[in-house]
This record gives structure tokens, sequence and C-alpha cells, in this order.
């Protein structure tokens, strides 16, 4: 951009005269700023609610549709300090008995303690001979309970940090404790088949495993050695949990049984039967439809508010000068008041609330009977007692943590309890009602995307369409800018010559 050097002969202040001759220019690239910023608060609050819809459909609508929703099962345990059950959908309804005889262990080798000839601590880097060992090469075997062996190569410079890392490696926990100068080795799994030992085929591999305090008491029994207490290993050995389900016996590696929809966990063995009562979680079924009533009705409040918005004329977003001389609660205040009106009489809004209210409001028929919401106590309130823009939300009979209801009777509870397969086939078929509207409007088109409940193309084209007006109208204003001082310019040149010429007049004349 050239420099503009203006007034210098005619001592106007040109900039501030062409400033003033664009203004009204410049007021359109304001305007369009302004409608810029709407158009931006119109996608933010369509795609804010376009979440909350989708979130109550993947929540509900989807999900109802199938009788797996509802098919909620517990199990009810006579001694919950033996057994804990956590109940599938697919459980047998009924009693049944079981009895504990072991619980999973993880096989646990605590060894005896060591001692070097020099008397010095044990570390990672003792060696087989600083234990006393002197005698040849030689192997020890890990015998795994799932059938597999390792052995391990020794000799007498063999360190304790070689033993343990053999171990590691072979899948086993194994750590020297040089506080206690023992060896401490588990399986990292409970069970039969994660049990192991540690064994030799010679005289100076089990001495080996003695110099290394691995060798348990009826080692030393065996071969009449005397040691003391702390120089021998003591071994817990891995084992599988067994259970007794109705007579049936049951193994598992660990505590925890899968049978027949129930996922049992063994928490100590019992002296006697204990009982395991499975039924319909009623309770879970009426969570389950109080929780879609809740949100369907924080849903529906939220579309009738933006539908139903104030009307904002005469309201438009502010310039930054504008702000300046408001307090941060008058241009929130200000703001808040567009915002809310900017879904107002929105179509998409009214299509997805007519879909909602429609599937609400309908019958359907189970085995015959026309049911409606109303048939299980769940209404509108009346028209001249709820709330603005709640109008359409639903409450259930004798909830307690609804005040406008909880003092009516329970026909929701007592419908389940009565017929749960007749309460879920309702829901079942007013959720499919909903789904499939929901679907005929999410389709993709020219103006929507995919699973969107608006026209999100659209309205993200209308917010950039105002980049380019606002960059063609500025470019258009620094035209007729230019213009104003093209003009300015050749003012001052003419006036530049004036004076030029008065000067010489006088000069010559001597005035």
């Amino acid at each position: 951009m050239s420099i503009r050097i203006t007034g210098m002969n005619s001592g106007m202040d040109t900039d501030a005269m062409v400033q003033e001759l664009v203004k009204s220019y410049s007021k359109k690239t304001e305007t369009l700023k302004k409608q810029q910023t709407k158009a931006e608060w119109k996608q933010e609050a369509w795609t804010d609610l376009n979440k909350k819809i989708k979130s109550f459909s993947s929540k509900y609508v989807s999900n109802m549709q199938y009788s797996t929703y509802f098919a909620k099962k517990t199990t009810n345990v006579s001694d919950s300090s033996k057994v804990s059950v956590v109940t599938g959908d697919n459980a047998v309804s009924g009693t049944q008995t079981i009895e504990v005889n072991k619980l999973a262990k993880a096989g646990y080798l605590t060894g005896g303690q060591l001692s070097t000839t020099s008397g010095k601590a044990v570390s990672k880097n003792t060696t087989l001979a600083d234990l006393g060992y002197s005698g040849e090469d030689t192997q020890i075997t890990l015998n795994k309970g799932d059938g597999k062996s390792i052995t391990i190569d020794v000799t007498a410079n063999t360190k304790l940090s070689t033993i343990t890392d053999a171990l590691s490696g072979a899948g086993l926990n194994a750590n020297l404790d040089t506080k206690t100068g023992r060896l401490f080795i588990s399986s990292k799994d409970s069970g039969a088949k994660n049990d192991f030992n540690l064994t030799a085929d010679s005289a100076s591999g089990n001495d080996v495993l003695a110099k290394l305090g691995l060798q348990k008491k009826e080692y030393y029994t065996k071969n009449n050695i005397e040691v003391g207490e702390n120089a021998y290993a003591t071994k817990i050995d891995g084992q599988d949990a067994e259970i007794l389900l109705n007579g049936a016996k049951f193994t598992s590696s660990n505590n925890a049984f899968s049978v027949n929809g129930l996922t049992i966990t063994a928490k100590d063995v019992t002296s006697g039967e204990v009982t395991l009562s499975t039924d319909t979680d009623y309770d879970s079924i009426y969570d389950s439809i109080k929780g879609f009533i809740k949100d369907y009705s924080e849903l529906i409040n939220a579309l009738d508010k933006a539908y139903n918005g104030e009307s904002a004329k005469g309201y438009e977003p502010l310039t930054a000068e504008e702000k300046d001389a408001l307090t941060e609660e008058e241009v929130e205040k200000w703001e808040t008041k567009i915002k809310e009106s900017l879904l107002r009489r929105d179509g998409d809004v009214s299509a997805v609330a007519s879909i909602m209210k429609e599937a609400m409001a309908s019958t359907y028929t189970v085995n015959g009977e026309v049911l409606s919401l109303s048939s299980f106590g769940i209404n509108t309130l009346s028209y001249f007692s709820a709330p603005d823009n709640q109008k359409n939300a639903y409450h259930i009979d004798g909830d307690k943590d609804d005040e406008a209801t909880s003092g009516n009777t329970d026909k929701l509870k007592a419908a389940i309890a009565s017929d749960p397969s007749k309460v879920a086939s309702f829901f079942q078929k007013l959720a499919t009602n909903m789904y499939d509207s929901f679907q005929n409007i999410t389709r993709s088109s020219s103006s929507r995307s995919y699973g969107s409940f608006f026209d999100d193309k659209k309205v993200k084209k209308e917010y950039e369409s105002y980049e380019g007006k606002i960059s063609d109208w500025e470019d258009y204003v620094a035209k007729i800018e230019d213009k104003y001082y093209a003009q300015f310019s050749k003012m001052e040149t003419a006036m530049a010559k004036l004076n030029n010429t008065q000067t010489y007049l006088s000069n010559m004349f001597g005035m």
C-alpha cells in the first residue's frame, strides 16, 4: 500500500474526511460481520442440540427396540460372604444350590534364609560359590503345572540375579529380598495349570537348590539332613477353584465361573449349601423406563424452549466498541437474548419435536390389547399446571422423585410386577416407531449429512458464505477510499501549483 501524505497544502484532515465519506459503506461491512456472528451462533446452537438428540437416540431409542433391553434379571444369594453372582440376560429363572469346595490359589514358594560363607549380606551379585557351592556345573529344572518344563544351567559362578531372571523369563514372579535374605517365587496366575515346582536330577543339582534355600523340608527329612528351621523353603501349591452347582462339579483356574447365564465368584469355602434365587429384575426395568422418560422430557423441553424462543428483533451482535460501553453482565444478557431466539420457529426443531411427541402420544397393540403411556400411569401435566416449555414432558405416577406425581398410585410398578413382558413389548413398539421416524429425517441430502437432525451442510454453507461477502465488500470499500484519496490528491496538487504561482507573482512584484 502506498504512503498517503495528505492535507499539506489545503490544511484539511483528509483522512477524517475520507473515513466520513466511506462511513455508510463501512456500515455494511459491520452489518455483514454481525450476520456472520449470528450464523455462527446458530450453527453452535444446532450442533449442541443435535448432540443431545443423537445421545438420546443411541442410549434409548436404538436399544429399546430389542427385547434384550428389558430382559433384566437378578439373583439373590443366601450367603453373599461365600458367593457373589452377576446375572446375565439369558439366565434361567429359578432356585439353585451351590457349594464352594475349594478356592483358587497361586503357587507360592518362600525360600529359606540364605547365608554366605564370608558372612556378608546377600545381594543380586552373590554367586553360588559365595553361598558355599563348590560342585560341578549342573542343571535345575522348573516344572510347570501345564506339563512343560524348563532347565536352567548353573555353575559355581552363577549369580542370584541370573537365577531370578531365568525364572522370570519362564513366566514366574521371582525376587530376591535382600532384607530378609530369601528368594520369593510365585506363579503369575492362580490355578493348578499355572503351578510350578523346582527339581533336580542330580546330587549336585539338589545341592544347588539347597544352597539357594529352595529345598522343602521333605528333602532334608528324606535325606536325614539336619538344618535350622529357616533353611528350608515352604510351598503353597497352586490349585483350581471347585464348586458344586446343583450337585454338578465345576472347576476354574480362578474363582470366577460362567455357568448358564450366571457369573459366579467364589469368595470362601462353604460348610453347606448356599441358595441362588434368580428372577426378573423388576426394579431394573422400572429404572430403565424412568431414565427414558426423564431424558425424553429434558430433551423435549429443550426443543420446545428453542422453538418457542422470544423474538430478538432489534438485537444484533455487539461490536468491540459497543461491548466496551457495557458491563460484562450487560453484554452476556444481550447476547443470551439473541442466542435464545436463533432457533425460534425453526423447521428442523419442529420436525424432531413432532416425531417424538407423536411416538409418545400413539397407542400400541400388545397381545390384542390397545395400550398407551397413560395405561401405565405416565402422562403429561395439565396444560395450566405445567410450566412454560414443559407442557410436553411426561411424569410417572408414584415416582418418589417427582413432586408433581409422587402422591399418585404407581401403575407402572404394578404393571411390571404383573406382566413385565407386556410392558417391555409396549416400549419396544414405541421405540421402533420413534427410531424409524428418526431414520427418515436423518438421511443424507444436499443440505444434510447422514445422521444429522438438522441441515448442517446448509447452516455451515450459510456461515462460510459471509467470508466471501465480507471480503468482497471490504475490497469494494477500499476502492472507494482510494478513489476519494485520489480526488483529494489532485486537489492538493492543484493547490500546490496555485501556491507556487502566487509566490512567484509576489516575488516578481515585490509584494
